[in-house]
């Protein structure tokens, strides 16, 4: 018996050769038909999208094939509707009859615990999403998937993300890697669990600089708002002051966004590079080596395509996102294709509602 080794080289593992032109083609009337359907066409465009991406992105020596449909998409979301947006809604009426009753005191525990259930299905959400999306991808014929149903994954995120804001919010970066170790290593493709070891301490740095940067750049506004009004009242009295400490405060406000911006792209570059560079499957490790100034040119490039355009170009969102992630993408390592087999875990009946009315993003 022959076996069949592939070798798997980090420049060449994955490719990406998808045209937003050709893409044009799909997503102008998807966004059309969606406008004439009331939005009930979303759910069809989102897989006509997907088929696309999917079809367009090379893994070795083969093309991934979406074979999710819309009518799952569809069929998820009314369920969401039925099962937690239509009671969520009415617990708005029960919390006023409450106040109105004078059981103010019963009024605030129930929105704590309404709080907590949203926090909950927000984990369940994110971790069935991830499940439905790798069970409707495949790569040589095979798929992914997980048995695990997401309601254990959901209290982990609770408390988790809990503990990561309670302490001062330190404990975030520990949180953020600590939900992704645990997604992940609850999830498989064909034969073969992943595995996911992303350390916090690796990524704490980058956080702290994110952590202390509100409090430096409010110092920097307030000297930047007194230096501009001492410059405008030294040169036009008391209008000048209004004026210079006007001027002040508006480039302090853009200095804010801007270098909060930067340093939040530096921590999320630094992440990514954690956890993906983290994860194994089998024998095979990934990288993704988007750099902070590729993250800054994705946003800037996203605000500028949708403001240039009149809020148009944010058709072409999905599409520039997927890119950057396939590109960014490497993979290292040997794979034994002989002794890849097809999935035996469960496949959802339905797409991913949750998620999509938390409107929560894949990666």
């Amino acid at each position: 018996m022959n076996t069949q080794y592939e070798q798997m080289q980090a420049e060449s593992a994955f490719g990406f050769d998808g045209t937003w032109q050709d893409f044009a083609r799909i997503a102008v009337p998807n966004l059309l038909l969606t406008i004439v359907t009331l939005g009930i066409y979303r759910f069809w465009a989102t897989t006509r999208e997907r088929k696309y991406l999917w079809s367009h992105t090379r893994f070795v020596d083969e093309r991934l094939e979406w074979t999710g449909t819309g009518k799952e998409l569809f069929i998820g979301f009314l369920l969401v509707l039925v099962l937690f947006v239509l009671p969520i809604s009415l617990f708005g009426l029960v919390q006023q009859a409450l106040i109105a009753r004078g059981y103010e005191g019963v009024a605030i525990l129930a929105t704590l615990g309404l709080f907590f259930g949203i926090l909950y299905l927000t984990g369940v959400a994110y971790f069935r999403a991830l499940r439905y999306r790798l069970s409707r991808t495949r790569w040589r014929g095979i798929r992914g998937g997980s048995d695990d149903q997401g309601f254990k994954y959901g209290w982990s995120y609770t408390w988790k993300t809990l503990v990561g804001q309670f302490a001062l919010g330190l404990l975030v970066p520990w949180s953020m890697t600590s939900l992704w170790n645990e997604r992940w290593s609850k999830m498989s493709f064909g034969p073969y669990p992943f595995e996911a070891y992303a350390d916090s301490g690796n990524i704490f740095a980058r956080y702290l600089l994110f952590y202390l940067a509100p409090i430096l750049l409010f110092v920097a506004m307030a000297i930047a708002a007194v230096t501009g009004g001492g410059i405008g009242a030294g040169l036009g009295g008391d209008t000048g002051l209004g004026i210079g400490m006007g001027l002040g405060i508006i480039i302090a406000l853009f200095v804010w966004f801007f270098a909060l911006g930067l340093i939040a792209a530096a921590f999320y570059a630094k992440y990514y590079r954690e956890v993906v560079g983290a994860t194994h499957w089998k024998d095979l490790h990934f990288g993704f080596e988007a750099s902070t100034m590729d993250w800054i040119k994705l946003y800037i490039g996203d605000f500028l395509l949708v403001v240039l355009t009149l809020g148009l170009g944010y058709i072409f969102l999905s599409y520039r996102h997927w890119k950057f992630f396939i590109t960014h993408m490497e993979a290292g390592g040997d794979i034994l294709l002989d002794e890849l087999t097809q999935s035996t875990t469960a496949t959802a009946r339905h797409g991913e509602g949750l998620l999509d009315a938390f409107d929560i993003g894949a990666i």
